[in-house]
Formats: structure tokens, sequence, C-alpha cells
């Protein structure tokens, strides 16, 4: 194998490693945008949840009011 071979072929592994690292680096940008996508998902389900804990609780305390409302109409002598 002269040195002209030698060159080519050092020239296509060349061009080949750089395919391999655009082809990896745009595969990599595109994982990013998914990561930011499902971190935005999932901190609007965590504020869904939050939510969601506070009208459980008012509701609940709703409830222990309208207990204690009925239980006093309950116990009134009639």
């Amino acid at each position: 194998m002269n040195i002209d071979e030698r060159l080519e072929r050092l020239t296509e592994r060349h061009e080949a490693l750089t395919q391999s690292l655009e082809l990896l680096s745009h595969m990599h940008q595109e994982s990013e945008k998914r990561m930011d996508r499902v971190d935005q998902a999932l901190t609007a389900l965590a504020e869904a949840q939050i939510k969601t804990e506070e009208a459980i609780g008012r509701l609940a305390h709703i409830a222990d009011i309208q207990d204690r409302r009925i239980t006093r109409l309950e116990d009134r002598p009639q």
C-alpha cells in the first residue's frame, strides 16, 4: 500500500468519523429537547398534584364542617 492509498483511506475514515460525530451531536440535541419536554410535563404534573391535594384538603374540611353540623342537628332536642 503506497502513501496515496494510505492518505485516501485515512481521508475516508476521517469523513466517516466526522459524519458519525455529526449524527451523534444531532441525536444528543434531540435527546436534550425531549428531556426538556419531559421535565416540563413532570413539573406540570407536580403542580397539578399539589393543586389536587389542596382541593382535597379543602373538601375534607368542608365535609368535616358538614358532619359536625349534622351531628349538632341530630343531637338537638326535638
